[in-house]
């Protein structure tokens, strides 16, 4: 039996992938900063036990891999053994590549917005299909079991354009073998890592490249930066969207407060309806996705579209965390312009009342100056407006995103804002303004200090108004 041991095993993609080595029969260890919930637990249900704490002593000799996070550096007294030591490593999406997609179909789910969900939303539909499809997916899935599964199948990955190791800057979604790409759209991001958008075009290019003559691209009608890689594509290309020249076309589509209706047809021939459990024009390209890359695995268009229409979604995607006195609170994942704008369009299609848009500017590119006046023209589509502090306040000030002028942008055009650093002060800020009816939704892609429940349980001792 092999020895693997996973530095920053805690991470949601490194458990499950620790989980579905356990799955395979290997002996399996790890050791993260700190072991928390959800992934701690998720870890022990399987019988592992992570160490906490990076210490040297952590790695043995016995070890046949050791297995390196994203997260994790020269310096990381793990890491510094593992080459002191000449053993064998590699990075997560290696592990990926070597264990899980060798010799299967890999469907490989990426671009700047949408992943996490489109690659849930395919997995889903292949299996309630009838497919043995197994899937690896960096997030929280409502109607799945896991975020990973072992299969002989097609394999469902969700394909992250961020780096693969500190040791290995390339795309991680280099790494997969793909057989079926879906491209949802290709925007700006992770700065940290990009130098500009030519260099995460270069990156989708690598990856086009690398899909066989038998495989599929497919690629997001609605986005000229993902319809660009169909020149020179060396194998079929589908498109899908609301664009009228789409393969896969959205059609009579009907925002209701919980659910969005829509038409499906194919190259103008009607495939089917579905009324898929979710909110957003974003939602519905996501599932048009899905649909085109679980049909090209083989499943029947029927089959998928009545699985998409019992799916409901992704923990922290535009999901509703409690309603008290009849104000809304939402938890969604939104950290870069385009989803920001297209959470809080989601929210205006589906109902009627006064939107909040609570922001903590946490992410690497968010963190930045890049997108100052796109986050102010994202954040409009909102009536009240609160920006937090930027999470990394070490940023030289001339890179870093002003919170103040943010502020005074959205000022200027009419929306009600103010800059409230703390959770503390936001939540009674909040707490105390909100009226019936009002829906708030907190946009961070991390813990936010915890605002959610924090703010549903400040608006329920709050005096109600007679």
């Amino acid at each position: 039996m092999k020895r693997v041991h996973l530095i920053g095993i805690c991470g949601t993609a490194m458990a499950t992938a620790a989980v579905m080595l356990k799955q395979l029969g290997f002996d399996v260890g790890g050791s993260d900063e700190h072991v928390y919930p959800p992934m701690s637990e998720v870890l022990a249900a399987a019988g592992i036990a992570p160490l906490e704490g990076y210490r040297s002593e952590h790695i043995t000799e016995d070890l046949d891999l050791v297995v390196v996070g994203n997260a994790v550096s020269r310096g990381n007294p793990e890491v510094e053994a593992v080459l002191d030591r000449r053993l064998r490593y590699c990075s997560l999406p290696e592990l990926v590549r070597d264990t899980f997609l060798r010799g299967r179909r890999p469907i490989v789910v990426t671009g700047t917005h949408g992943k996490t969900t489109t690659s849930y939303m395919t997995a889903w539909a292949l299996n309630e299909s009838g497919a043995d499809a197994g899937y690896l997916v960096a997030g929280v899935a409502r109607d799945l079991e896991a975020s990973g599964r072992v299969s002989g199948g097609p394999f469902v990955i969700e394909g992250d354009e961020y780096d693969s190791a500190f040791f290995d800057k390339t795309a991680k979604f280099l790494k997969y073998l793909p057989e079926i790409v879906v491209v949802n759209g290709i925007e700006f991001d992770h700065a940290d890592i990009y130098r500009d958008l030519d260099e995460l075009r270069l990156a989708f290019r690598r990856l086009v490249c690398l899909v066989p003559r038998s495989g599929r691209l497919l690629l997001s009608a609605d986005e000229p930066e993902a319809l660009a890689l169909r020149d020179g594509a060396p194998c079929p290309v589908e498109t899908f969207g609301f664009d009228a020249g789409a393969d896969w076309r959205a059609e009579r589509v009907s925002y209701g407060p919980r659910a969005t209706a829509f038409d499906v047809t194919f190259r103008a021939r009607p495939v089917g309806s579905v009324v898929l459990p979710l909110l957003g024009g974003f939602n519905v390209r996501n599932a048009l996705g899905a649909t085109a890359a679980a049909v090209g695995a083989g499943a029947p268009a029927g089959a998928v579209l009545e699985a998409l229409g019992r799916f409901h979604g992704v923990r922290r995607r535009l999901e509703e965390r409690g309603v008290v006195r009849g104000i809304t609170v939402y938890d969604d994942f939104a950290h870069h312009p385009t989803a920001v704008r297209e959470t809080l369009q989601a929210l205006r299609q589906a109902a009627d009342g006064r939107l909040w848009a609570v922001f903590e500017p946490r992410s690497a590119t968010a963190c930045r100056r890049v997108f100052q006046h796109d986050f102010a023209a994202a954040l409009a589509v909102a009536d009240r407006v609160v920006v937090a502090a930027v999470f990394r306040s070490n940023l030289p000030a001339e890179e870093k995103l002003s919170e103040a002028a943010l502020v005074a942008d959205l000022e200027r055009r009419g929306v009600s804002a103010r800059h409230v650093p703390r959770v503390p002060e936001i939540v009674t800020y909040v707490a105390g303004a909100a009226q019936p009816g009002d829906r708030v939704v907190v946009m961070s892609n991390g813990g936010f200090g915890g605002i959610h429940e924090r703010l549903l349980s400040a608006l329920a001792a709050a005096p109600e108004e007679s």
